[in-house]
């Protein structure tokens, strides 16, 4: 029974989370992929802090995989922020309408409109300029959409210029539009309606439905925008989010001896001698940067060791891992007793 918490005036949302990781491995092989840090803290915090900043009080997370780790590490930072936790069990996977289903009852538990987000998506989040769209048209739900070069891998959406939806197409074989599916909404309660508790997909089963009454509007996203669900897009999503800090709030950034372009290393992290580091580099709490290192376009994740005089570039370098230059002059890593090819 679900017991209501949400203060007056504020808002809920909602995060699918419950997806193996699969397409992030190797860095989901020792943590869900919600807990993997990107730009040295939990993926998943980076769209909480943000949902915080328009008053969600509430966030339910959809999960099925490891999801008391999850609980055990995500709640005590939650509640410094001041958001309530809520973790929706699924037995079994729902896909990505069937989650809303599973909480009706805390999703329509009063008229609010509430959020919904994959978790693998990073940006500028524009929740205050989506709820303030969302109010002025009056439908359904409202779709963030974004353009792409290559949208045959997404779910197009093809609208008016006022943002009315007149289709969405998952993965087009032949081009319709460029703008997709950027993975955030917002829906009034009256959507559940249209959602089986099932397993179910919300950009087939029930997005063109919604379009053809008429009641699905898409907002374009400005700035940058990435799924980095995969390492290659991890790496590509962590240089925008950098070039976004440098631009916004450039003193987050390090600009220490041997620095060349943007790069972000947490406080607790030792930076040897003489070391290059730059550009898009993150470098995460207690790493140990060996003299003579040389890094560039990649993360480095907490706890690693990276020994002297290596050399990293396009990297994603898993946590409470050490490099060592072998005899052979071959580069090796050991990392809970598995061999990690570079």
């Amino acid at each position: 029974m679900y017991e209501k918490r949400k203060k007056p005036n504020s808002m809920r949302a909602l995060i699918l989370v419950g997806g193996y990781g699969t397409r992030l491995r190797p860095l989901t092989l020792s943590r869900p992929k919600p807990l993997v840090e990107f730009a040295n803290k939990p993926m998943l915090f980076h769209q909480i802090e943000a949902l915080v900043q328009i008053n969600v009080t509430e966030v339910i997370l959809a999960v099925s995989y490891r999801a008391e780790e999850m609980e055990k590490e995500l709640c005590e930072k939650a509640e410094k922020l001041g958001v309530t936790l809520i973790f929706s069990h699924e037995s079994q996977p729902l896909g990505t309408a069937g989650p809303l289903a599973l909480a009706r009852e805390i999703l329509s538990s009063d008229d609010s409109p509430f959020f919904v987000l994959n978790s693998d998506i990073i940006c500028d989040f524009p929740f205050k300029q989506l709820l303030q769209f969302h109010k002025n048209h009056g439908k359904e739900g409202t779709i963030v959409v974004t353009k792409v070069e290559e949208p045959s891998k997404y779910g197009v959406v093809v609208c008016n210029d006022d943002g009315k939806i007149n289709s969405f197409i998952e993965k087009p074989v032949e081009f319709v539009s460029n703008k997709i599916n950027a993975g955030m909404y917002i829906f009034n309660p009256s959507i559940l309606k249209r959602i089986d508790l099932r397993p179910m997909s919300i950009e087939k089963e029930v997005f063109p439905a919604m379009a053809k009454q008429c009641q699905l509007y898409a907002m374009e996203l400005e700035g940058y925008w990435m799924d980095v669900g995969q390492p290659k897009d991890f790496l590509t999503g962590m240089g925008m989010y950098l070039d976004s800090l440098k631009q916004k709030t450039p003193e987050k950034l390090y600009n220490g001896p041997g620095v060349v372009g943007n790069v972000l290393i947490d406080s607790t992290a030792i930076i040897g001698k003489d070391c290059r580091i730059g550009p898009n580099v993150t470098i995460g709490p207690g790493v140990t940067l060996s003299d003579g290192c040389c890094v560039k376009r990649t993360t480095i994740l907490k706890d690693a060791i990276i020994k002297e005089h290596s050399w990293l570039e396009v990297y994603y370098w898993l946590e409470k891992c050490c490099r060592t230059l072998g005899q052979n002059g071959e580069y090796n890593c050991t990392w809970r007793g598995r061999y990690c090819e570079r």
